[in-house]
C-alpha cells in the first residue's frame, strides 16, 4: 500500500497501550500492509503498528536474511504464553535512529496470535535466536514498553541516545530484571542487533 512516517521516539503515543483488533476488516489488513511496506523499505527487521501511528495490536516480523529467504509473519493481538531464559541482546529500533545498545531478552518465547486472515497461531522461537528476540522487542510495543526499558547499562544507553540527539531514559520506565541479568552473567555471550 504505501510507506508510512516513522513515530519517533519522545512521542506520547509510543508509551500508550495499544488496543485490541476485533475484527480484521480492510482497514487491518490495509495497517498490515502498509506496515511490510515500511519495514522492507526502511531494511528492518520487525514494526508494530504503534510506530506508524496507529494504536491497534498489531506488529509483523521478517528475519529473512535476503530477497529469496523473506519469511514475513503477521502477528494481530499476540499473547505471550511462555518465556524463559535469558540472553543479551544488542538492539536498535526505528523510531531510535542509529541508536543501538545491549538489553535483556528472554532466551525462549512461545507467541499464540492471529494471522492475516483472522487464523489462531502458535509460534515458538528458542536459543535467543533473531526472532525470539524480535517478538519481544515488538510485542512490548503494544504495551508501550521500548527496548531502552531493558537497558543492561543505563548510563551508557543514555551516551549513545544522547550522542544521537535522543533524550536519555526516563527512569521511571526502567524494568527491574535483577534475575535476567543475573543469569546473562553466568552465561555472557553476544547477540547480532535486530533492528526493529
Amino acid at each position: 500500500m504505501s510507506v508510512k512516517k516513522i513515530v519517533k521516539y519522545g512521542a506520547i503515543s509510543l508509551r500508550e497501550k495499544s488496543k485490541e483488533v476485533h475484527k480484521i476488516s480492510k482497514k487491518v489488513q490495509i495497517l498490515v500492509e502498509d506496515l511490510y511496506d515500511t519495514l522492507y523499505a526502511l531494511n528492518g527487521v520487525g514494526l508494530a503498528a504503534p510506530q506508524i501511528g496507529e494504536n491497534l495490536r498489531v506488529f509483523v516480523i521478517d528475519v529473512g536474511t535476503d530477497p529469496k529467504t523473506m519469511n514475513p509473519i503477521t502477528f494481530i493481538n499476540p499473547k505471550i504464553l511462555k518465556k524463559e531464559g535469558a540472553v543479551n541482546s544488542y538492539e536498535g529500533c526505528l523510531s531510535f535512529p542509529d541508536a543501538y545498545t545491549n538489553v535483556r531478552r528472554y532466551k525462549y518465547v512461545k507467541v499464540k496470535a492471529l494471522d492475516i486472515k483472522g487464523r489462531p497461531f502458535i509460534l515458538e522461537a528458542d536459543e535467543g535466536s533473531l526472532l525470539a528476540r524480535a517478538i519481544q522487542h515488538e510485542f512490548d510495543h503494544l504495551d508501550g514498553i521500548l527496548f531502552i526499558d531493558h537497558s543492561r547499562n543505563r548510563f551508557e544507553a543514555d551516551k549513545i541516545l544522547m550522542d544521537k540527539g535522543l533524550n536519555p531514559i526516563d527512569t521511571k520506565y526502567l524494568l527491574d530484571e535483577k534475575e535476567m541479568e543475573e543469569e546473562i552473567q553466568k552465561n555472557p555471550q553476544s547477540e547480532e542487533k535486530p533492528v526493529d
